[in-house]
């Protein structure tokens, strides 16, 4: 691997007057909107009306990377508010589907998954959130706690963890309209969705803390995404918070 990519990366990615990508976008070609998996097997989530009762003020002041936690089921009424006020749809209005976090051209490149180790009324496995239908789909049943540690540079939290959430960026989305400056905002899509999980995960009076570190392809092949077209970009891990002594 060039020692000296990530240099290049932001240098050739740059924007400059004299040097602007010409040509119009192809509205035919445009990638979907939703990644869906018609044949997996569905389990509904509750609409949120709210997420918590706490402040904004006093979810800001709460807000905290918290890598400990007690061996406690996350409920999946809060499940389905992490993954509303990270991914989901906030509002619609003149046929668009608007999310609950910024997007740059409103692509919304990046998918949510779900390893579930502890939430009541699901099994343990790995589930997709189809944003579309504020549903989960199962993509494989089954205990992932120790393949999600160890791909994510040998992390206990992992495991110990109540849910893990894997965001990927589906890049195409975004490279339709913006080329390789399009890996630029992917990543800037993630962080969004990542502090809006801290805020919901503060509010609901859980613990979480987010994850860059992690070996990419065996992430990928646990949740099943290529690593090309989708990747994973970013991970957290959510549950009640332990005890430090």
């Amino acid at each position: 691997m060039d020692d000296r990519i990530g240099e290049k990366f932001q240098r050739y990615t740059k924007y400059e007057r004299k040097r602007m990508p010409r040509g119009s976008l192809d509205l035919n070609r445009k990638p979907a909107m939703y990644k869906e998996y018609p044949d997996a097997r569905k389990i509904s989530l509750s609409p949120v009306d709210r997420c918590g009762d706490m402040s904004l003020h006093e979810a800001l002041l709460r807000r905290k990377s918290l890598r400990r936690f007690v061996e406690a089921p996350v409920s999946l009424d809060s499940l389905s508010c992490l993954l509303w006020a990270s991914s989901g749809i906030q509002r619609k209005e003149m046929g668009f589907a608007f999310r609950t976090t910024p997007s740059a051209g409103a692509l919304y490149p990046i998918e949510t998954y779900v390893v579930a180790n502890c939430v009541n009324d699901i099994g343990q496995g790995v589930y997709h959130y189809n944003v579309r239908h504020h549903l989960l789909e199962e993509l494989a049943p089954g205990d992932f706690r120790e393949e999600v540690a160890d791909a994510a540079l040998g992390q206990r939290m992992c495991a110990s963890a109540a849910v893990c959430i894997l965001f990927t960026g589906l890049f195409e989305r975004s490279a339709w309209k913006y080329r390789q400056r399009a890996y630029r905002y992917v990543y800037l899509d993630a962080g969004h969705m990542a502090q809006n999980l801290a805020l919901a995960s503060a509010s609901l009076s859980l613990g979480c803390c987010h994850i860059g570190a992690m070996f990419d392809n065996e992430i990928n092949e646990i949740i099943g995404v290529d690593g090309t077209r989708e990747s994973i970009v970013y991970m957290s891990v959510i549950g009640h918070p332990g005890v430090y002594v």
